[in-house]
């Protein structure tokens, strides 16, 4: 549905700190720049890349409630790093690594805002095979 996703930011090479961590966690890296944005992705991507951060100074504005950006991790360690590395960097907690339920049992997910106060989130969405249960004889215990 979407081709490519870009924010404004207020402070291009600060940001660039944070995405450059917090993305690389995920398995994206910086695909280009330039003095105006910073372009992400997979990689190897060709292309328009997937996401980018743009300056505008004083005039970027996070959007309002309701706008969260999630990106998605192959693993619950990388949605973890992704965590540890928002907040190592600028980032705001807005709730730790961990199953929300409330959403689908294999939902795992952190949430965080960037330094511009985006709402981000990396998730895994994990089949119930991959589900880490407790001990019990359908483990094989």
């Amino acid at each position: 549905m979407f081709d490519h996703l870009s924010l404004g930011v207020t402070d291009l090479a600060r940001s660039a700190a944070f995405y450059d961590a917090t993305l690389f966690a995920l398995g994206y890296v910086r695909l280009a720049q330039n003095a105006r944005s910073v372009c992400y992705g997979p990689p190897g991507f060709v292309g328009e890349a997937p996401f980018a951060i743009i300056a505008h100074g004083d005039a970027a504005q996070a959007p309002g409630a309701g706008f969260h950006l999630a990106f998605r991790a192959p693993d619950r360690a990388a949605v973890d790093a992704f965590h540890a590395a928002a907040l190592e960097h600028g980032g705001v907690d807005e709730g730790g690594p961990g199953i929300r339920a409330h959403y689908d049992p294999g939902y795992y997910a952190a949430f965080v805002r960037d330094p511009d106060g985006h709402r981000l989130e990396a998730v895994v969405h994990e089949r119930p095979s991959t589900l880490h249960a407790g001990p019990g004889p359908e483990r094989g215990q």
